[in-house]
């Protein structure tokens, strides 16, 4: 069989940035670029300062044994958004210009703050609100499954607390409840031979069981979403936000109650490539996922993750950023069309 086409070094790619959610959080993300990237730096304590209780993040954050677990929503969720935002701010410093912004759960807030959709105090104003709400709620989970929805339908229909909470992939999907029915379908799952594997997350993100957390929008309403300055792309309504959707209240608030919808929204905005997709955020989950298309594959775009798998020294952090940003500058097009 033939080899893919690998892109040429001299052929010109749009950038896209790419921004993770639940479950792409780690011990010490992105920890060895603070105190050397003064732009990363600056940007993570200007989001922390927002959040009130922003130097137990950070200690929690730096600690080798965190006093709150990383996996905790009180922790994950504000550091994935202050990382991916200050991580996106250090790729803008470079005179990147992305073309798109994409986000995968709460990376779509970050990808809506740097697109200028809304004031960074105002997406943390967002964020805190999600983490009020749901840190008290009853437990439960993520659940990778390698089939598609259809392969899955008999058991949901077994087990109709269960939803489907992403479409990460053509044959990834992950589900999201409750532990004890979440465990019951993974029981299930396991024992017809289909693979599982759990995603670090304590509480049914993306799931019908969260609605009643956020049935009452006076925060969203009160909140100023302006026209996005940059491209900005939605993987739960899959497709491209105007002027008029991120003024919708109700998109944003049910968040963390919608499916996200990854690969098919993935699957548009390559279709108006060639480009290079940059995951700005911590592991390497969504390039995984982006080498997975066919697009990729035939080196028609490319994809390119700032951090590691995980840290093992914060010089592994640094090194990965300056790798990806000697691709980035000569992949990148120097001319950034025009999106209108």
């Amino acid at each position: 069989m033939d080899s893919p086409l690998k892109p040429s070094p001299d052929a010109p790619a749009d950038a896209v940035l790419l921004f993770p959610g639940q479950g792409a959080q780690y011990a010490r993300m992105a920890a060895g670029l603070y105190g050397h990237d003064d732009v990363f730096t600056d940007a993570v304590d200007e989001a922390l300062a927002l959040f009130g209780n922003g130097d137990e993040l950070r200690a929690d954050w730096l600690a080798e044994n965190p006093a709150v677990p990383i996996d905790d929503v009180r922790r994950a969720q504000p550091l994935l958004f202050t990382l991916g935002h200050a991580l996106g701010r250090s790729v803008l410093s470079w005179g990147v210009r992305p073309v798109a912004l994409l986000g995968h759960s709460v990376g779509e807030l970050v990808a809506a703050t740097l697109a200028g959709v809304f004031s960074l105090p105002d997406a943390v104003a967002i964020m805190r609100d999600r983490v009020d709400r749901i840190a008290p709620s009853p437990p439960g989970g993520l659940l990778t499954v390698a089939g598609t929805p259809q392969d899955l339908r008999p058991h949901l229909a077994r087990h109709p607390e269960i939803a489907v909470g992403a479409l990460n992939a053509p044959r990834q999907t992950v589900l999201a409840g409750h532990t004890a029915p979440l465990r019951a379908i993974a029981d299930e799952l396991r024992e017809a031979g289909i693979t599982t594997l759990p995603v670090a997350a304590r509480h049914p993100f993306h799931s019908p069981v969260l609605a009643p957390l956020f049935t009452d929008l006076t925060l969203y309403r009160d909140v100023t979403a302006r026209p996005p300055r940059i491209p900005l792309w939605s993987a739960f309504t899959g497709s491209r936000l105007d002027a008029h959707s991120v003024r919708d209240p109700a998109l944003w608030a049910n968040h963390p109650v919608a499916s996200v919808l990854f690969w098919p929204t993935l699957d548009k905005l390559l279709a108006t490539g060639p480009h290079l997709l940059i995951e700005a955020g911590p592991g390497q989950g969504l390039t995984t996922l982006a080498r997975r298309h066919a697009d990729v594959k035939r080196g028609h775009s490319e994809a390119v993750a700032l951090l590691p798998l995980r840290s093992r020294a914060p010089e592994g952090d640094r090194e990965q950023v300056a790798t990806a940003r000697a691709l980035i500058h000569t992949r990148i097009r120097k001319e950034v069309p025009s999106c209108a």
